[in-house]
Formats: structure tokens, sequence, C-alpha cells
């Protein structure tokens, strides 16, 4: 759910003035589409929440029933990209060289984001078992970006990173979106299709970008389908 700046001013019962001075100066989330600002209802929410700012609940429930869209996890690692022979020696440096990598604005500070996500996997590891993790940032507001999207590195060695069940990392999904019911519902559809046998194995031998993309499509086919089960027609 979108706002204009005058909408978001009425959920702040502020005027328009304050919140332009707010963005430039208290970090108020924004998005600029064809030249034009936008606040997103969620993170509007979150701000004002998280900075002892009254706002109306009427917000909050509104957004509640218009849930954004979150793309197919397809789409979003083909917006993400697939990257192979990653290096780093330990999870620093790999979380560097998946910083690195990530297609994001120009005005993000890429060394704060390492430095966020190494604050992340300090509070406990995203390795998942079986060779992958999921690094994200627990608060994704933070980044600013205006659409989501999921970076695959594959790892040219294996790497410890105090996952779950003690094995090193080779596969690491980057989880990268501007509010958190999105961010939860990116985790959950990799939750999905991380459960998948076949997957894995592509995982391990490094499979080529194509290959893993038609496979995680197939699951996504897949789950469509069950979605409309028999049980369901008339």
């Amino acid at each position: 759910m979108q706002l204009t700046v005058r909408e978001a001013a009425s959920y702040l019962r502020v005027d328009e003035a304050t919140v332009r001075r707010w963005i430039q100066h208290r970090g108020l989330p924004v998005h600029r589409v064809n030249e034009r600002l936008h606040l997103n209802a969620i993170e509007l929410w979150e701000w004002a929440t998280e900075n002892g700012m009254p706002v109306s609940r009427t917000l909050l429930e509104q957004a509640q029933r218009q849930p954004e869209r979150v793309p197919p996890l397809s789409e979003l690692l083909a917006a993400g990209g697939i990257h192979h022979d990653v290096g780093g020696r330990d999870k620093a440096s790999v979380l560097r060289e998946i910083v690195r990598r990530l297609p994001l604005p120009p005005e993000i500070d890429r060394e704060f984001l390492a430095t966020t996500l190494e604050a992340r996997e300090a509070m406990g590891s995203t390795g998942i078992g079986d060779g992958i993790a999921i690094p994200h940032v627990r608060n994704p507001i933070l980044l600013h970006v205006t659409a989501p999207f999921v970076t695959l590195c594959l790892l040219r060695d294996p790497v410890d990173f105090d996952a779950v069940d003690g094995k090193p990392v080779h596969a690491l999904f980057t989880v990268v979106s501007s509010n958190v019911p999105g961010h939860l519902r990116i985790l959950g559809q990799l939750g999905f299709v991380l459960h998948n046998e076949e997957l894995r194995r592509l995982l391990v031998h490094r499979a080529s970008s194509a290959d893993i993309l038609a496979r995680v499509r197939a699951l996504e086919t897949r789950a469509s389908g069950v979605s409309r089960s028999p049980a369901q027609e008339p």
C-alpha cells in the first residue's frame, strides 16, 4: 500500500512540510517513483512506532487488508542474480563478497550493510543446514530499496558458518526487502523450495543458473497446482 506525502501527513496528523522534514532529517523511509515521492504504509507504521510518533491505527488496518504482492521466488532470484565461484575464507569475508554483488542502489552504504549482516550473524547463525545459509538484516527497512530481490551466491569453497548441523556452507540466499511483511513472505518461499531434495542437489553441485531457476519455477508450478486441488473443485 503506497501513500502520497499528503496521505502520510494525514495518518501522522501533521502537515506535509513536517513529513518532508522528517524524510530529510529523521530517516522516514520514502521511495521516488517517476520523480514523485511515495511512502510505504507498513514502513510508515514501523517508523512511527520506533520513533514514538502517534499514528492513526487506520493506517495499519488498511495496509493489512491490502497486503503488498511479493513476486515469486524465481522472479526474485532473477532480479537478484545467481553468482558462481564466490570467494571468501571465513564468514566475514564471504558476507563482504556477497554484498559486493548485490544489485543495490548507488546510495546504499555497502560497508554498513556488510557490518549489519555480520551483526545479525553474531546474534545467531543464518545457516539452516545442508550447506545452506540465508543471510539477511533483522530490520529490512534499513535498506530503503524500492523492490525486493534474492541473490544466490555459490561459494568456491565451503565455509564454516556455525550452522545448526555443523556443516560448512556452500550456498547463500541473501534476502533484501523493503518491509517486514514482505521479508517474512520471502523467507517463507525459501523455506518451501529448500525442502526439495533435487534443488539441494543442484546447489551442492553448483548447477547452472538456468537449471536452478528452472527447478524453482517447477516447484512454484507444483505448489500452484496443489492450491487448486480437486478437493476445492465442485
